[in-house]
C-alpha cells in the first residue's frame, strides 16, 4: 500500500511538472507572438481613444468597455476559431495571408504619413447634429469594432503565424492568451490615456504645490502625448508590416531584398562593435520600414488609379 501510494505520488508529480513546462512553454510562446504584433498593439492603442471624442466625461469608460467587449468577441469568438481551421486544413495559406496584412498595415501607415504631408478631405461625413445621443454612441461603438476586427486579425496572424509549428492546441491557447492579454492591455491603457485628463484637473484643484503643477503637467501633456502615440503607432505599422512582408519573401526563397537588409544590418553593427546588436536591430527596422513605406505607396497609387478608371474622385 506504501509503495502504490508512493507511487501515485511520483505520478502526480510527474504531470504536475509536465504541466507546468506547457503552462511555461505556452507563456514563453505567447509573450513572444504578442512582442511580435507590438506595432498593430500601439496602433490600436492609439487610434481607441478618437472614438470616445466629442462624448461627455461619464460615458467615457462605458464605451471603452463596449468597445473592448466587442474586440474580446472579434479575437475569441471568430477569429480564434478561423485561425485554427486555417491551421489545421490550409497551413500554406498563413504566410501569404500574413504578407498581405502586413501589405495593409503598410498601406494605413503610408495613407497617415501622406495625409498628415499634403491634408486630406473628410472620408467620413460629420454625424448630424441632430443625431440622438445614444444612437450617436452607438455608431461610434460599432465603428470602432469594425476597426479593431481589422487589427486584431492581424495580431491573431502574426500570433499564428510565430506558433504554427506547435501542436493545434497549444496554438489554440497561444492565440487565447494573446487576444486576452492584448485586448486588456490595450483597452486599459486606452481608459487611462481618455481619463488622464479628467486625473490632471482633479490633481490641479489639490491643496499642494507640487500635485497642482503635477496636475496641469497632465492635462497639458496629453495632446502631446496623443500625438506621440499616433507617431509611433504609424513607425511601428512600417516597421512591423514591411518586416512581415520582408520575411514572407524569405519564406517564397524570393531573398534578394531580405538578403540586402541583412547585410546593411550586419554591416552597420560590425562598423560599432560595442553596440553592434543594437545598431543590427534598428537598422533592420529601418530598412523594414522604408519598405513598408515603398509597398504603401505603390498600395495608395494602385488604389488611385482604380477609383479614377471608376469615375471616383476619392
Amino acid at each position: 500500500m506504501p509503495s502504490g501510494l508512493v507511487a501515485l505520488l511520483d505520478d502526480v508529480a510527474s504531470i504536475t511538472k509536465l504541466a507546468a513546462a506547457s503552462l511555461d512553454d505556452i507563456g514563453a510562446a505567447a509573450g513572444k507572438a504578442g512582442t511580435k504584433a507590438a506595432g498593430v498593439v500601439v496602433d490600436d492603442a492609439a487610434v481607441t481613444p478618437n472614438y470616445v471624442t466629442g462624448f461627455t466625461p461619464d460615458r467615457e469608460l462605458p464605451i471603452i468597455w463596449k468597445i473592448a467587449r466587442g474586440s474580446l468577441k472579434n479575437k475569441l469568438l471568430f477569429l480564434l476559431p478561423a485561425a485554427m481551421l486555417l491551421s489545421a486544413f490550409a497551413p500554406w495559406a498563413i504566410t501569404p495571408l500574413l504578407m498581405l496584412g502586413g501589405a495593409y498595415l503598410c498601406f494605413e501607415a503610408s495613407e497617415k504619413i501622406m495625409e498628415a504631408v499634403i491634408g486630406h478631405d473628410a472620408h467620413v461625413a460629420d454625424v448630424p447634429v441632430d443625431t440622438p445621443p445614444g444612437e450617436m454612441e452607438a455608431e461610434k461603438i460599432s465603428g470602432a469594432i469594425r476597426t479593431d476586427f481589422i487589427l486584431s486579425a492581424e495580431i491573431m496572424a502574426i500570433a499564428l503565424a510565430d506558433v504554427a509549428d506547435r501542436p493545434l492546441v497549444t496554438q489554440g491557447v497561444v492565440l487565447a492568451v494573446v487576444g486576452i492579454a492584448i485586448t486588456a492591455a490595450v483597452y486599459g491603457a486606452v481608459g487611462l490615456i481618455v481619463k488622464m485628463d479628467d486625473i490632471g484637473l482633479h490633481l490641479a484643484q489639490r491643496r499642494a504645490a507640487a500635485t497642482r503643477a503635477l496636475g496641469r503637467g497632465l492635462v497639458r501633456g496629453m495632446p502631446i502625448l496623443m500625438k506621440a502615440l499616433g507617431i509611433i503607432g504609424t513607425a511601428a505599422m512600417l516597421w512591423v508590416g514591411g518586416g512581415i512582408v520582408v520575411h514572407g519573401l524569405e519564406e517564397f526563397h524570393l531573398t534578394p531584398i531580405p538578403n540586402l537588409l541583412h547585410d546593411a544590418a550586419e554591416g552597420a553593427g560590425h562598423a560599432v562593435p560595442f553596440a553592434g546588436g543594437a545598431v543590427e536591430w534598428v537598422v533592420n527596422a529601418l530598412g523594414a520600414a522604408v519598405v513598408g513605406l515603398v509597398i504603401g505607396g505603390i498600395v495608395i497609387a494602385a488604389l488611385h488609379l482604380i477609383n479614377k478608371a471608376r469615375g471616383k474622385t476619392h
